[in-house]
């Protein structure tokens, strides 16, 4: 038993560090941190998406937003894509892979952003998603893993962490996710964070 704890916290570890060491995550971190607050200055939504775990992380995205992160602000227009009625009638009516891309058809609107989560970065429902929120004038940022798959060269700024563990691509996914908050919120509300 200690050697799987050790061995899983050291796979962990060793993702991380992988993925600090490419210095161009770390930009296109920085470009996504710039796209978000670009929508919401200009009065636009954020929408989320992904599959279990990942719409998981997709929730905990958006509600980090409309709700508090670390200090109460002024709630921020972002949406996940998981009310269930929605997508029970979708999946029954035209098929699962049509579940995020219908609620982006009828919500999305140019200026909007998405935010498309995908492990494997192969999910049909989030490529789907990816292109109807393209067709429609929407920034796509990725949150991939496993190489990109075919979500790398349809979303506009693609964050692919490396390896083929999918929990341990998760797991830096949900860094990634704080980190992108803690941004939209340093520049929308600087008076939260110290600035000496």
């Amino acid at each position: 038993m200690p050697n799987f704890i050790d061995n899983s916290l050291n796979q962990a570890m060793n993702t991380l560090s992988d993925f600090i060491k490419n210095k161009n995550n770390l930009a296109l971190m920085e470009q996504a941190i710039k796209e978000f607050v670009s929508t919401f200055r200009k009065d636009r939504k954020v929408f989320s998406c992904g599959n279990g775990g990942s719409l998981c992380d997709a929730m905990h995205f958006a509600e980090e937003l409309t709700g508090r992160y670390r200090k109460d602000r002024k709630p921020l227009a972002a949406t996940a894509i998981n009310d269930p009625s929605h997508l029970t009638c979708v999946a029954n009516d035209f098929g699962y892979q049509e579940v995020f891309g219908r609620y982006i058809e009828a919500w999305g609107a140019k200026g909007d952003c998405l935010l498309a989560i995908s492990t494997s970065g192969n999910s049909e429902n989030v490529i789907l998603a990816t292109e109807i929120a393209r067709k429609k004038g929407l920034k796509v940022i990725g949150l991939l893993g496993k190489g990109g798959g075919k979500l790398k060269p349809l979303v506009d700024i693609p964050i692919i962490v490396e390896g083929q563990i999918t929990d341990r691509i998760q797991e830096i996914h949900i860094k990634i996710i704080h980190i992108f908050i803690e941004g939209i919120e340093r520049e929308l509300f600087p008076e939260h964070y110290d600035l000496s």
